[in-house]
């Protein structure tokens, strides 16, 4: 059970550049989801929702800096450098999409008064390009998939940890720029349009001194100032992490279309024990269904269930350190960390060739909701016969990752 990942000797750890880690995700996620030839009504489905991305990317960004700020209150102390940094790195950015950067570029400062015009937001010459493509005016849709991205990637940009902060800075600006250049040869072939007619993409992406490639560079130079060599495994996994966010976003985007009700579209969850030594990812929906068991063993170790085929769930590093407890019919198979005692996952009972996943161990950011069912394991034979006929549930909605934090 292995998960492909980013792996260099210890003296040939190559340097961190756009350029490198471009590469690295491009071999590890394959081409983008939006390079394949896409139908007019799927396109008319995504767009709504690439436009509500781009709509609330700069807000993000901008209010990514309110905790850092008020924390710095609370504890009356200095800034410190890295705060700085990704800061003025996030403000230049926040400047750029919302047209400040490209007034001033073409009228120097005497441009400035005309940032009051909005139309030069990014998001509004996107609303422009989709408003000649689709022969209509379109609106930004928050649906669940996007809300539940948006509040991920807030998450990530506005941690205290600065290499997170960083990792995720990075791994969006790279991400857009083959998103934005992926969407915009399948919108001209889709619909037969002039590639530089549509605005919005030829300002990031075309031309001969495109803006994305300066993002990724200024992003990236973040690196060489945030991240000390013994730091660098650590920055690839938040980077990879961050990365796939953005792209199971657009894999989610494409399954959108023609979709009713509730958003069952499976999502890769991660999980760690205590201490990290063992990280793994569980695919499953955003909206969990989950059990709780009053079993003597669930009772003191307080796990609440996923149930999972064997082929859902994938350790991506610390295989060596789980060690088994077996106990009453010795069918379920518990396994723990053996450096800090926590159990993620384990063999269970009901279902010995699938899994059971610890909710409490997984990463909230990708859980939009959790319906719970109540489970008597303290009376196992009976319960499990009984469990699908009149089960006892609880609602469960995810809170913002900052709150989860506070508690």
């Amino acid at each position: 059970m292995t998960s492909q990942t980013f792996t260099f000797a210890a003296d040939q750890a190559p340097k961190l550049s756009c350029e490198y880690l471009t590469e690295q995700a491009r071999s590890l996620f394959g081409p983008h989801p939006f390079a394949s030839q896409l139908s007019e009504d799927q396109v008319t489905s995504l767009l709504p929702e690439y436009l509500a991305m781009s709509q609330a990317f700069p807000y993000l960004q901008a209010g990514a800096q309110r905790d850092l700020i008020f924390d710095a209150i609370h504890h009356n102390r200095d800034l410190t450098r890295d705060i700085e940094l990704t800061s003025v790195v996030a403000n230049f950015i926040c400047w750029d999409e919302t047209g400040g950067h490209g007034r001033v570029l073409r009228g120097g400062n005497a441009a400035l008064p005309d940032i009051l015009l909005t139309e030069n937001f990014h998001s509004n010459l996107l609303k422009k390009d989709a408003s000649q493509l689709l022969g209509r005016a379109i609106l930004p849709n928050y649906s669940s998939t996007t809300k539940q991205y948006l509040h991920s990637l807030y998450a990530g940009l506005s941690s205290k940890d600065s290499l997170v902060r960083c990792a995720y800075m990075v791994a969006f600006e790279l991400h857009a720029a083959d998103m934005i250049q992926s969407l915009w040869i399948t919108l001209a072939k889709t619909f037969k349009a002039r590639p530089d007619d549509l605005e919005y993409f030829r300002s990031h992406v075309g031309g001969e001194n495109p803006a994305e490639k300066y993002h990724g560079e200024m992003t990236s130079r973040l690196i060489g100032e945030l991240v000390q060599a013994d730091g660098r495994g650590r920055f690839l996994d938040e980077f990879v992490r961050a990365y796939r966010l953005s792209v199971q976003w657009c894999h989610d985007l494409l399954g959108i279309a023609g979709r009713t009700g509730n958003d069952h579209s499976e999502t890769q969850h991660h999980g760690r024990c205590h201490c990290g030594s063992i990280k793994f990812y569980v695919r499953a929906p955003r909206e969990l269904s989950a059990v709780r068991c009053n079993c003597s063993v669930c009772r003191m170790s307080g796990f609440v269930h996923l149930l999972v085929t064997g082929d859902k769930l994938r350790i991506e590093c610390g295989e060596e350190f789980l060690t088994t407890y077996q106990f009453n019919t010795n069918i379920a198979r518990h396994t723990f960390c053996r450096l800090c005692g926590v159990k993620p996952f384990y063999r269970p009972r009901s279902n010995p060739s699938g899994f059971s996943v610890n909710i409490r161990c997984l990463d909230r950011r990708t859980i939009a909701r959790i319906k719970i069912t109540e489970f008597d394991g303290e009376h196992w034979e009976q319960a499990f016969v009984s469990m699908h006929k009149d089960p006892e549930t609880c609602i469960e909605d995810q809170r913002s990752e900052l709150e989860w934090r506070a508690h």
